[in-house]
């Protein structure tokens, strides 16, 4: 580590349970300002429960979260967030621009308006991912891709410090995938950017490092990424899809 102000996250011995069902356990790690880093691990490993440590919705039973030194709760301002499932009434007429501009809901929005700063923030976010000629258009007329470039500019109206990314793929075909992704990897220039996804194989030659979680958590470079480890993770015999180059070999967390 280069000090304490070049964390943007950091985990000190958290430990969270459901209902007395232990979902994390004793988790330490840190992410550096402008890391690029996937969550990977097996559906109810505790995946979801450090995104939500992260954005303050839950505290840890043990343990100590930080955001960018500040506790979860104050530092969320700083934080965008795009969620994994998004329902929006296909027959509410909605454009995409109103859309991107809830994600400006708690920053500028004040007595039903929102301000002039607000409205530029929203279309600079869709200007970045490419979608700025859409913006009067319906969101329900939106190809699956489309919405979920959209869905991206919303958790980036809020001009983040800190973007946070649950399954931004699960809908999108291959294609589409691999434009977001080389679309996240210029915001991580930016940005320091966190997602979850079950796709290891995919993800291992877009981001710099990946944290493996299954009630513990243990942080790889994905350089270091093998079959033996994503055994250890999912606990049965799982490969992963080879790729030629690695780009952003990055370094391991505590």
């Amino acid at each position: 580590m280069n000090g304490y102000k070049d964390r943007a996250v950091e985990f000190q011995g958290v430990s969270f349970a459901y209902d007395g069902t232990m979902a994390l356990e004793d988790v330490t790690f840190t992410i550096d300002r402008g890391d690029f880093l996937s969550i990977v691990g097996p559906n109810g490993g505790g995946k979801s429960t450090i995104l939500k440590l992260i954005l303050g919705l839950i505290r840890p039973k043990s343990g100590k979260v930080t955001v960018f030194g500040d506790s979860p709760e104050r530092a969320r301002t700083r934080i965008g967030y795009m969620p994994q499932n998004t329902t929006l009434d296909p027959l509410f007429p909605v454009s995409v621009k109103d859309v991107v501009l809830m994600g400006r809901l708690g920053t500028g929005f004040m007595d039903g308006f929102y301000s002039h700063a607000d409205r530029i923030r929203a279309e600079k976010a869709l200007d970045m991912v490419g979608m700025k000629g859409f913006m009067k258009r319906p969101f329900s007329a939106l190809s699956g891709g489309q919405s979920q470039r959209v869905l991206l500019a919303r958790a980036l109206a809020t001009e983040p410090e800190l973007l946070i990314l649950d399954e931004p793929t699960s809908n999108i075909d291959t294609a589409i995938e691999s434009e977001l992704y080389d679309l996240l990897r210029r915001l991580n220039e930016s940005m320091t950017i966190v997602l979850v996804t079950h796709d290891l194989g995919f993800v291992s030659k877009h981001v710099k490092n990946v944290a493996c979680v299954n009630r513990r958590l243990v942080s790889h470079p994905t350089c270091d990424i093998s079959g033996e480890v994503i055994s250890a993770i999912y606990g049965s015999d799982m490969q992963m899809i080879r790729h030629d180059t690695i780009s952003g070999r990055g370094h391991g967390h505590g």
